[in-house]
């Protein structure tokens, strides 16, 4: 049985710099998907020049971020001392915990020359228990990321977090959650079986697509019902398409956001802002900056 659409929308535009930002998620139909609370997506766009000094550093608190590039390279330095760069199709993954601050260097890819950027950052929301520990990154390189050929040689499956049969991410799972990059060749198709009580949704980056018999269009992420069933992917066009599939058990404990911080009550986030403001999250050592 084929999962039914709940909703499709396009999300907001904002600006960050030179870069154009589509906001997946939070959107006007849903706060969350899983522990997903947040997906912003970075449109291809040309960087002539390299960023040195950070894009703005920033805190977090009570989620974990999830950075994941398609064209460029991504530097990553924290007040937990962490230091990494990803490029193009890599993955990078920090858990704010109890606190931490952040910042990035967004920048075309050094190794092939390719002024192009994309990419995706996504928040994953801790449950409460692990909203208290302590401050952790992973760097994932795109070799690292496990990646599935289709059966009939119509494309691949890489799993960007959790689990697909045998397959498994590095990047840790605090409940049930899956981020999917699925690339179909012209002509082919591909379904993938989503458990009953799972909360889940595509999002499409670069091209229309056809799912469960609806085209949907370039930029649109649709959500689907939560009974058990499959979603089946469709490229009816004459190019290759890509899909991201991502979401997770329910995240059923309270959710309160505020800024970048992500916690279960509102006396949380003041404890969050207080903390922050104290200095208990550190700073950014000036050797990480550069």
């Amino acid at each position: 049985m084929k999962k039914k659409t709940s909703f499709s929308t396009k999300g907001n535009s904002a600006a960050v710099g030179p870069l154009s930002i589509q906001r997946m998620l939070p959107n006007r139909y849903a706060n969350k998907v899983g522990p997903f609370v947040f997906l912003d997506y970075v449109l291809p766009v040309v960087k002539e020049t390299i960023t040195q000094n950070g894009m703005g550093a920033h805190p977090h608190r009570g989620i974990a971020t999830l950075t994941y590039i398609l064209q460029g390279e991504v530097e990553h330095f924290d007040s937990a001392g962490n230091e990494a760069i990803i490029r193009s199709g890599g993955a990078q993954w920090m858990k704010a915990g109890t606190g931490i601050i952040h910042d990035e260097n967004l920048n075309y890819d050094s190794q092939t020359g390719s002024k192009f950027i994309q990419g995706f950052q996504f928040w994953i929301n801790l449950p409460a228990k692990n909203k208290a520990e302590k401050p952790a990154h992973i760097a994932v390189q795109a070799n690292e990321i496990p990646k599935k050929e289709l059966p009939n040689e119509s494309g691949w499956l890489k799993v960007i977090a959790g689990n697909y049969e045998e397959l498994s991410s590095k990047i840790p799972n605090y409940s049930r959650q899956f981020l999917y990059h699925i690339q179909l060749k012209a002509g082919t198709q591909f379904s993938v079986a989503i458990e009953n009580e799972t909360e889940v949704a595509a999002f499409l980056p670069m091209q229309n697509v056809r799912l469960n018999d609806t085209e949907f269009q370039v930029g649109e992420f649709i959500e689907f019902d939560k009974v058990a069933g499959e979603i089946e992917i469709k490229n009816t066009s004459l190019t290759t398409i890509d899909v991201l599939l991502f979401g997770g058990e329910e995240y059923t404990e309270a959710v309160v956001a505020e800024g970048p911080f992500v916690m279960n009550s509102q006396a949380e986030i003041a404890t969050a802002y207080r903390d922050f403001y104290a200095g208990k999250y550190g700073k950014i050592k000036l050797t990480a900056q550069k």
